[in-house]
């Protein structure tokens, strides 16, 4: 039998993981500015292992990250930015960032799973039309939000934007065709230079009342 003191305990410490939980949901913001500080290698590591336990159908594991760091940051600017189009770009210190991470995932893993005796008999193995939604795309988005609320987590800003010449991104780092890259996210120390909102950012957010549906639409 579990003593009052226990549950007490018990609900204090679930109070507490909930605020702090809380805390790290309200304060995650899309950082466009950044330091040139280096990062830890271990530390993004240990984010990127986080997001690794978001939900994933069958167990299909089809998340992957290109990561580069510090100087290899440059190959994917010039691609996707080149030095001609800086110039005019609002946010010049988004290119300091020490770490970019391309988000993407690998379909193929999925129709691989679902062809497993434990899954066979569902079809979905027999080709990717044989799906109701991309589960490919929704568990990498699942595993990309985690890993954002991760860096929140250990005080390092990110942005996660789409990128520009995706075939030109796919021919410097060797993508293969099949893989699809869902975006890219630029990590860093914040800093206050030039820290310029985006556009959409004094839009008002939707109250609880506006998302939730009962029993119908």
């Amino acid at each position: 039998m579990v003593g009052p003191w226990l549950k007490a305990l018990s609900s204090s410490a679930l109070a507490s993981k909930s605020v702090n939980f809380a805390d790290i949901v309200r304060s995650r913001r899309m950082s466009r500015s950044f330091s040139d500080q280096s990062v830890d290698t271990s530390v993004i590591e240990s984010c990127i292992d986080l997001a690794n336990r978001a939900p994933s159908a069958g167990k299909s594991q089809g998340w992957h990250v290109l990561l580069l760091e510090n100087e290899a940051t440059q190959r994917y600017w010039d691609v996707a930015l080149p030095v001609e189009r800086r110039a005019s770009f609002a946010f010049p210190l988004l290119l300091q960032a020490p770490v970019i991470v391309l988000s993407m995932c690998d379909p193929a893993a999925y129709l691989e799973r679902y062809s497993e005796p434990d899954k066979k008999s569902t079809g979905l193995g027999e080709g990717l039309d044989k799906w109701p939604a991309p589960y490919w795309t929704i568990d990498a988005s699942f595993a990309t939000m985690t890993f954002l609320l991760a860096l929140e987590d250990v005080k390092l800003g990110a942005l996660f934007f789409a990128h520009s010449n995706e075939e030109g991104l796919r021919k410097e780092f060797s993508i293969p065709d099949h893989i699809q890259i869902l975006g890219t996210i630029a990590i860093g120390y914040e800093t206050e230079g030039q820290k310029r909102q985006g556009r959409s950012a004094d839009r008002i957010r939707r109250s609880v009342e506006t998302i939730i549906h009962q029993k119908n639409w």
